[in-house]
């Protein structure tokens, strides 16, 4: 087995595009790190089609307007951002690169690109927030003991996190294959540090997944209504894909929602976030900010999914890729593309702000002129 090439000290002139990334990746970390980092759920359909429902979106253009002052910020829970992009969590960054989340982090605040710090981040919620110079948000995992969840929910408040992200579809891991066949492990020192001192879960003593204890202590729209009254940041539900589950958040209390399939990683088969972005739009109504991720990798993606109601998205495969290749240098470059794509797709389809990215701005492929 070949070992993997050293991470890049300098972005090669040949690399122009997010994917261009994939393959200095790729060959940049071990085989089972790469399944874990890259790989999706079962076939991997979901995962393929958050990107392909994306390119079947075509841009409508509007020419000769009034581009003077033109911007891409945005504001977000009372924090103005430069662009709508964000760094989505992802566990065990140093799988990716031996600083891991240190690096994303200062690659993000180069960039002034808010970031979402995993439950199952490889480094520590308070040494991540110590260096960071850019808006953190923390990403919760309702763990099967509520007093350390809560303990949790103190920690990100005490770093400074802007807002909670609750994950709330993923109450069992997804059934990746391609992790199988490579006999993923995670390497020694390698673990969720902010997790350490969770009481085990009491052994199964049944091999029925629904009689486990995992089922039984799995988080609950309970549990959102126990959140929303043990902590005064906002609350973001990550992993809405219908219009009833957004209809129910907001019943909830949530302050803000993430359209998400996982990037695919959870459950095959579901549908391309942006093919369910609209649904959850006219549901939300407005009221609070709606977010997606899921495929992004052309500012023009971002461009897409503003259009069809979000009001900001986040990057997830798009910057591992970078951090995997590159570290911090790399990350920061990612997000430089994406940020230049959307200004230079702005100007060809006449908006001159996030505000006037419509819907009429896009259509699909095959629908008729």
């Amino acid at each position: 087995m070949t070992a993997p090439l050293a991470k890049l000290a300098q972005i090669p002139p040949h690399v122009a595009a997010v994917a261009d990334y994939e393959a200095l990746a790729r060959e940049r970390v071990s085989p089972g790190a790469w399944a874990y980092l890259d790989g999706g759920a079962a076939d991997e359909t979901t995962a393929a089609d958050n990107r392909a429902a994306l390119a079947r979106l075509r841009l409508r253009t509007q020419v000769l307007c009034d581009l003077a002052g033109g911007h891409t910020a945005c504001e977000l829970f009372g924090t103005r951002l430069s662009h709508p992009i964000l760094l989505a969590p992802v566990a065990y960054q140093k799988l990716a690169h031996p600083d891991g989340e240190l690096a994303t982090v200062l690659g993000a605040s180069a960039m002034q690109a808010a970031m979402v710090v995993s439950t199952q981040a490889s480094v520590t919620l308070e040494e991540i927030a110590s260096v960071a110079e850019t808006p953190l948000w923390f990403q919760l995992y309702i763990q099967h003991e509520r007093a350390f969840t809560r303990d949790l929910v103190r920690r990100a408040e005490a770093a400074g996190t802007l807002a909670l992200v609750v994950s709330v579809d993923a109450p069992i891991s997804g059934l990746r294959n391609r992790e199988q066949r490579a006999g993923f492990a995670f390497p020694p020192g390698i673990e969720a540090v902010n997790l350490r001192g969770l009481p085990p879960l009491p052994p199964s003593t049944s091999g029925a997944l629904f009689d486990s204890p995992l089922i039984a202590t799995a988080a609950t729209w309970r549990d959102i209504d126990w959140l929303r009254g043990e902590t005064k940041l906002p609350l973001v539900l990550k992993g809405i894909m219908t219009a009833e589950d957004a209809a129910r958040a907001l019943s909830a209390g949530a302050d803000g929602l993430i359209v998400s399939n996982h990037g695919g990683r959870v459950l095959d088969g579901q549908p391309a976030t942006i093919e369910v972005l609209p649904e959850i739009a006219r549901a939300v109504g407005g009221r609070l900010p709606l977010l997606m991720d899921g495929g992004i990798r052309r500012g023009s993606d971002v461009f897409k999914a503003l259009a069809l109601g979000a009001n900001a998205v986040l990057v997830g495969r798009a910057f591992v890729h970078g951090l995997c290749a590159a570290g911090a240098v790399g990350v920061a470059h990612v997000l430089r593309i994406l940020q230049a794509e959307l200004e230079a797709t702005m100007v060809l389809t006449g908006c001159r702000d996030l505000a006037a990215i419509t819907a009429e701005r896009v259509r699909r492929a095959d629908a008729r002129v």
